[in-house]
């Protein structure tokens, strides 16, 4: 990519990464994403607790900040950032499920990656680094070489430098990385480690967007349905034996080996023990970055099988339509003729109209007719001399929704749930049916709500009659469930 102006205008203006840095809430946004997504590597979570954990994130920062900060609820904002125009979080549906879920973008990782690059770092080291380019160097120059005279002197040095490492070790001379040293590979490792999770996160979405553009095609598809699959399955070939996928099956079969596992497992223990590496205080998730490794992996394996998954499904559903249409048309056919066979139709059988231009001409169209204005008469109001009492106007009903949602917020605190039923038993109705249905709304429009129609509930409460004496009401209805 070149660095021109017009193409950084163009990223500034529309690529999600740019617009985040951009936003007046980004300090918000990737605090809270970092702390829920990338430090616990989680991949998936659900709209309900995710929610409720950047819900208890602004509670604290309006607590610092005052109340007019950050003043949405907290799942009209994460709404607003998966939204296309923003696109830092990503919203679906998992199959079977009606809750919706949400995952981090790869744009949304690349930029809170490149925020954490910006704090001055006590030791930079560049050794490791200046080592790695040149194995890498090494390994393609000998991967490369197909003359085996020149492939079996290369081994032979190896072999000799290995036998006088030996001699060395075998004489007292054990040579040692001193801490510098330690240090400098470890930070290698640990960055290596943090890019490699944010890589697959981007595998993830080339995948996704490769189903999205099978799915166009198929719905924009005109050919005949071989044409159309071998199509698909030639792009999903391509994919596979592209470099991208052919790095990914790799390190896939190399991880998945037990014994490299176990390899890993001891490395990282020996590693973490060294006096020099515990000084940087790692985090305590580096004793199993690799199972993080592995199990970001096996999200992108498995969201790759329930792409081909629906793939596969959403071809079966066009096929079956296609052959139930065909039969539909067969079974007509047939039952037409049957009902004929006895008595065919003489004359005229079906008739076809030509072919023809519907011709409007322009003095054909009505001419415009303008709207009659009614003429309203300039009368004198007179006042009455009914005695009528004004305090109708004031007696109304007021329901003050803000207190029923702090009663079901209340009573949401220390359980995942309450039904409608035991909100009315802690708190009960004071203005009759009016606040049962404003509890309902509440259900529809602020609160997660599930309605169990296989369960009736009764609830009760006291009104007062035309004599203003208490009577029991009672409405029977399904099962209100109110969640976090």
């Amino acid at each position: 990519m070149t660095l021109d102006f017009a193409t950084l205008d163009a990223l500034r203006t529309r690529h999600p990464a740019w617009l985040l840095l951009r936003s007046d809430h980004a300090p918000l946004v990737t605090s809270f994403l970092h702390r829920v997504f990338v430090a616990p590597n989680a991949r998936v979570m659900a709209a309900a607790d995710l929610s409720e954990a950047l819900e208890d994130e602004l509670y604290a920062l309006r607590l610092q900040l005052g109340e007019t900060v950050f003043p949405k609820p907290a799942l009209e904002y994460l709404n607003d950032w998966a939204s296309p125009d923003k696109g830092w979080l990503r919203k679906f549906y998992k199959p079977g499920t009606d809750e919706a879920q949400f995952d981090l973008t790869p744009a949304t990782e690349k930029a809170i990656a490149w925020l954490t690059q910006l704090s001055e770092r006590q030791f930079v080291g560049t050794e490791s680094r200046l080592l790695t380019l040149f194995d890498l160097l090494k390994q393609m120059s000998e991967g490369s070489e197909a003359d085996p005279t020149k492939r079996i002197a290369q081994l032979h040095k190896k072999r000799d430098e290995i036998d006088a490492e030996i001699a060395r070790v075998l004489t007292g001379y054990v040579p040692l990385l001193d801490d510098t040293a330690l240090k400098d590979r470890f930070q290698q490792f640990m960055q290596g480690a943090r890019e490699l999770l944010t890589d697959f996160r981007e595998v993830e979405h080339n995948f996704r967007q490769l189903d999205r553009r099978v799915r166009e095609r198929i719905a924009l598809w005109e050919g005949s349905k071989g044409a159309l699959l071998e199509d698909i399955m030639g792009e999903r070939d391509a994919i596979a034996d592209s470099d991208q996928g052919k790095s990914f099956r790799a390190f896939w079969d190399f991880l998945l080996s037990s014994r490299r596992q176990e390899e890993l497992t001891e490395l990282l223990g020996q590693v973490l023990q060294l006096p020099a590496v515990a000084v940087l205080q790692p985090d305590a998730r580096t004793r199993r970055v690799h199972y993080d490794w592995m199990e970001a992996s096996e999200h992108t394996q498995r969201t790759v099988a329930a792409l081909s998954q629906q793939l596969r499904r959403f071809l079966d559903d066009q096929a079956w339509l296609e052959n139930r249409r065909i039969m539909d048309i067969l079974h007509g056919i047939e039952s037409k003729a049957l009902a004929l066979r006895k008595t065919p139709p003489t004359g005229t059988v079906m008739e076809m109209a030509e072919a023809q231009a519907d011709i409007e001409l322009a003095m054909e169209r009505p001419l415009f007719t303008p709207a009659v204005k009614p003429v309203i008469a300039n009368l004198a109001l007179m006042a009455g001399d009914e005695d009528i009492d004004p305090s109708a106007l004031f007696d109304q009903v007021v329901l003050d929704k803000a207190r029923l949602t702090r009663h079901i917020r209340h009573a949401l605190q220390d359980r995942a749930q309450a039904t409608l039923r035991e909100l009315v038993a802690a708190q009960p109705l004071q203005q009759g049916l009016a606040e049962l249905v404003a509890y309902l709304q509440l259900g529809s429009d602020t609160f997660n709500a599930v309605v169990d129609e296989n369960t009736p509930e009764a609830i009760h409460w006291q009104a007062g009659n035309d004599r203003g004496k208490p009577v029991s009401r009672t409405a029977r209805l399904s099962r209100v469930i109110f969640m976090r």
